[in-house]
């Protein structure tokens, strides 16, 4: 893939693209790059309504900081689409978040899965990212920087049995693989790749506070005393990101506060 010469040359500004960075964690993800002075481009699937209500609420960041891109991770040419628009913008990719990743939430076994099922959990978990990292990774090499950011589940790592989560859990395992690849491979370019996993973090508190976690004294069955939030996941994101953070990577961070997630059914 030829990459310009003029990428260099371009603004200083970090620039972030975030798959489904719009509602849930991926939306705290969006306002802490923000926030920062990054840039961002957000990929969504369908929800129009909450993509015209963001313009709204994020209106002062201006155009210039925000792009949106309606497409689906699950296919390869979308994504390729999102990228060359991106490039096409803002001329640089310095974060990669991938944030998108499709989860069946019926608690079924294996055997129970269609075949529409297991395709959409590998591809939209693992395919997805091998797709926009070969994309990216050109312009990163490029500008000798870039910070690659997975998603996993607790324990991925150790490749552990999830009950009724098998496809999902298979495909996740597979990205961890993929992840510490990654890091050993584009570590001499400036790149590094790292993988989050997330605890049991639900409904409204993907989108909420620490301080609003605080407040709520729902320490039940939580180690730390609190449940945890969208603004966890951001804060390490955006940690792992940081220019400095470079002797950090092909790591495997858990953001759980000790909860125990993957064994519940057992």
């Amino acid at each position: 893939m030829e990459v310009s010469n003029s990428i260099k040359g371009e603004s200083s500004l970090r620039h972030a693209v975030i798959t489904a960075g719009s509602k849930g964690l991926g939306k705290k993800v969006t306002e802490q790059l923000l926030n920062k002075g990054c840039s961002v481009s957000i990929n969504y699937r369908n929800d129009t309504e909450t993509i015209e209500t963001l313009k709204k609420e994020w209106s002062h960041f201006g155009e210039s900081r925000l792009h949106f891109f309606q497409g689906d991770v699950t296919k390869k040419e979308q994504m390729q689409q999102f990228i060359d628009e991106v490039v096409e913008r803002f001329g640089r990719i310095d974060y990669l978040i991938n944030n998108a990743g499709p989860y069946i939430f019926e608690r079924k076994k294996l055997a129970d899965y269609s075949d529409e099922e297991w395709y959409e959990m590998i591809e939209g978990n693992l395919s997805a990212v091998f797709h926009l990292f070969r994309k990216t990774i050109p312009f990163m090499r490029e500008q000798r920087f870039g910070r690659i950011i997975t998603y996993g589940f607790q324990g991925a790592e150790s490749s552990p049995g999830w009950i009724y989560r098998s496809a999902f859990a298979a495909a996740k395992v597979g990205l961890v693989s993929l992840t510490k690849s990654i890091a050993i491979e584009e570590a001499e370019h400036g790149i590094t790749a790292n993988m989050i996993c997330p605890g049991n973090i639900v409904g409204e508190m993907k989108e909420s506070t620490i301080e609003h976690a605080k407040g709520l004294e729902d320490s039940k069955n939580t180690p730390v005393g609190r449940s945890g939030t969208g603004e966890d996941i951001a804060r390490a994101i955006e940690f792992l990101c940081e220019e400095n953070s470079d002797m950090i990577t092909g790591a495997v961070l858990e953001v759980t506060g000790g909860v125990e997630v993957i064994n519940r059914f057992r």
